[in-house]
């Protein structure tokens, strides 16, 4: 795998990819922070030695750098995911990757479902913690400690001064934000009401298909993390109504200029 980075990530130095300082993955329905960008370098990941290729039809597939509130970062247009058939380490690589470039810091976006019947849709929440319910770590194969540490600690998995300030930025700028635990599930088919209910019942405020194993490789390679889930669904067991995906992806596009904001007032704070 060290080779397959280094591949990867010369590849990319050699098209502009130079000194990103930042990573960002855009989740489902969020990529309209690529406007804000001046852009320097694009590549589809289907060019990119070694990467997996985005199968979902609203992930974009692309990896892009340039230059955002003054400082170098590059964007993930799209994220890969367990259910499409990949493994956690082809869900990963792309983290790899972007370290080998230089980032030292990770931001994260997500869309996901609200469990928390105190979160509405159309609504941000910061992640304060995360459940792994997705059966595997992306840090279980052989040759890990050549790369990192083994065992990793996760007391502690989202930066908790760059989380402070983003609640600073929420305040100031009037953004309703809530904080809580997110829980990743496999996916790619929606949780029944007792799926629900058993979610809610052991601690997680939103549900979602990602992040989680982007988040631990990151806290493997020493990054900072920052994770915003945007909330595209309430999932009340007792008032649960068919997902429509065309509306997740319009809620998404709802709250979008809210975390857009969040993010880009906090680069400028690194």
């Amino acid at each position: 795998m060290i080779r397959y980075i280094q591949e990867s990530a010369t590849f990319l130095k050699q098209r502009g990819f130079e000194t990103p300082e930042i990573g960002i993955i855009l989740g489902t329905g969020l990529g309209q922070i690529i406007e804000n960008i001046e852009v320097e370098a694009e590549m589809s990941y289907n060019h990119i030695p070694n990467f997996p290729t985005a199968t979902v039809e609203f992930h974009k597939g692309k990896l892009i750098y340039g230059t955002l509130a003054s400082k170098k970062v590059v964007v993930m247009q799209g994220r890969f995911h367990l259910y499409e058939g990949y493994t956690l380490e082809d869900v990963t690589f792309p983290v790899r990757v972007m370290s080998e470039l230089g980032i030292k810091t990770l931001l994260v976006s997500n869309a996901s479902g609200a469990i928390n019947t105190g979160f509405k849709k159309g609504e941000i929440m910061l992640i304060d913690d995360h459940i792994n319910l997705q059966g595997g770590s992306p840090l279980a194969f052989k040759g890990v400690e050549k790369m990192g540490k083994r065992f990793v600690d996760m007391s502690a998995p989202y930066d908790l001064e760059m989380n402070a300030k983003i609640e600073e930025i929420a305040k100031t700028n009037e953004i309703a934000i809530h904080k809580g635990v997110y829980v990743s599930v496999v996916g790619p088919q929606l949780e029944t009401r007792a799926e629900y209910r058993y979610l809610k019942l052991i601690g997680a405020d939103a549900v979602g298909m990602s992040t989680v194993p982007e988040i631990i490789v990151a806290n493997h390679l020493g990054l900072r993390v920052s994770a915003l889930s945007v909330l595209t669904d309430e999932c009340d067991p007792d008032n649960l109504e068919p997902v429509d995906i065309a509306e997740i992806i319009a809620m998404a596009g709802k709250a979008e200029p809210d975390m857009i904001t969040l993010f880009t007032e906090l680069i400028k704070t690194l």
